[in-house]
């Protein structure tokens, strides 16, 4: 059953390639994001509704939520940051940014969203993102692993309180080609050497997270809540060498 799906973070490169999935599969979107250029592109290839809004303002959920309209069958929060430092480089703002945008952001997003979502006809399904690093521990990531690890934690919290109306899931990449992650990629030798890292061998694409994505917001995943899925090429479970 189609219905409306609200996604933050649309116009990443994992936000945009899922809507992208999402639309094909019969469902309304409503897309939000800070560019409002990169939103009417959006909104134009896929008939969707958009808010432009600025994810630093804790205040803004309230806007979108409103905008989205007074039922909806998802909500996705596709919004993130990459702020790799070792401990002693990382400031009292580092932290505070990366959890305000990736954990906060997406508690304040379910929140503002529950109303809608339990409006809505049959189950509702909020989808949240984590990264490997939350299981792999890597070196600068305290910040973001920090962060990403309370998203984990809101997810689990989260499928236990709304069940059995919404279920609440969360996908841990590995390094994906996104523009937030383009910096990482310049050098084509360390783009190959980071792929390498990863048992299959290469790193990941939009298309790989978004498919499982759109899966997960599903009917076909109906019975599926609490749940923190890896897509992210083996790297947080296989060895392949010695």
């Amino acid at each position: 059953m189609a219905g409306k799906i609200l996604v933050y973070g649309a116009t990443g490169g994992i936000g945009s390639e899922t809507a992208r999935r999402l639309k094909a599969r019969g469902y309304d979107l409503h897309l939000a994001g800070r560019s409002a250029e990169k939103l009417d592109a959006l909104a134009q290839e896929l008939g969707a509704s958009i808010s432009v809004a600025d994810l630093e303002k804790p205040e803004s959920v309230a806007q979108v939520t409103a905008e989205a309209g007074p039922a909806l069958n998802g909500l996705v929060y596709a919004v993130g940051t990459i702020n790799l430092k070792p401990l002693n480089r990382l400031t009292a703002q580092d932290f505070e940014r990366d959890f305000r945008l990736n954990a906060m952001g997406a508690a304040l997003a379910a929140q503002a969203a529950l109303p809608a979502l339990k409006a809505s006809e049959g189950s509702a399904s909020i989808l949240f993102f984590s990264t490997v690093a939350v299981a792999q521990g890597f070196a600068s990531h305290a910040s973001v692993s920090m962060a990403k690890g309370a998203v984990e934690g809101l997810t689990r919290a989260l499928a236990a309180e709304c069940a059995p109306k919404i279920r609440v899931n969360a996908i841990a990449p590995s390094l994906t080609r996104t523009p937030l992650a383009a910096g990482l990629f310049a050098q084509p030798a360390m783009a190959q050497a980071l792929g390498q890292m990863h048992p299959l061998g290469r790193l990941g694409e939009a298309g790989d997270i978004a498919g499982l994505a759109a899966f997960l917001l599903s009917d076909e995943a109906d019975w599926m809540t609490g749940q923190i899925i890896g897509v992210d090429g083996g790297r947080a479970t296989l060895r392949t060498k010695g």
